[in-house]
């Protein structure tokens, strides 16, 4: 085989090979959504909140007698041209009692996105006492060109939570929803289903708001 020949077979072997990289890439950051809530769960690092209404949390009696560090995370993922970061970066609460929270949100791209945020709570296995009333995940956020947004959420530590527990972590991951423009900035777009609030660990069937 000539020099040329040579050259030839291996630009073809390294145009496969490359080939390959990039279809292996895109799989995984297409992956990405459905990959951190599983990690998530596998891992223990955080778990799925739950959801209540006002009338569930009306008679909760608050445990005055102690209180929970409540911190506050949030980060715009690849594809998702935002700055997203909560306002209060920690609460202390008693368990039981009400409080809110505001995240702010600004598009800082030249269009209209519409994302979705994912929630998680460290440790994961008090999720289930991590209550929200309101809050922007569940439902789909739209931010025209340069829009800023404050965001609330409203929540509930469920008293009956481990005494051992006294600090908690409120994690947001917000993910573009459309495929082709987050693709355009970079990264992948959330997958089918992935935050959907039915997922959640309580309180399913209400409607978001």
């Amino acid at each position: 085989m000539s020099d040329r020949q040579e050259i030839v077979h291996a630009n073809r072997r390294l145009v496969l090979v490359l080939s390959s990289v990039a279809v292996g890439m895109f799989a995984f950051g297409y992956a990405l959504a459905p990959l951190y809530e599983r990690l998530c769960q596998a891992l223990g690092i955080g778990g799925r909140t739950a959801r209540a209404n006002a009338e569930e949390v009306a008679h909760v009696e608050v445990d005055r007698s102690r209180t929970v560090t409540v911190e506050f995370t949030g980060q715009a993922m690849a594809g998702l041209p935002w700055e997203f970061r909560p306002l209060v970066n920690k609460l202390e609460i008693h368990p039981g009692e009400q409080a809110q929270v505001e995240y702010l949100a600004r598009n800082l791209s030249g269009e209209t996105i519409v994302a979705q945020a994912v929630p998680s709570v460290t440790p994961g296995e008090i999720a289930g006492h991590f209550k929200k009333l309101e809050c922007f995940c569940f439902t789909r956020q739209a931010l025209r060109p340069g829009e800023t947004r404050r965001m609330p959420v409203i929540f509930v530590v469920d008293p009956r939570i481990d005494k051992d527990t006294h600090t908690i972590t409120l994690s947001y991951a917000f993910f573009n929803t459309d495929k082709a423009q987050a693709m355009r900035f970079g990264g992948t777009p959330l997958a089918q289903g992935t935050a959907s609030h039915s997922n959640h660990t309580a309180h399913a069937s209400h409607p978001g708001s």
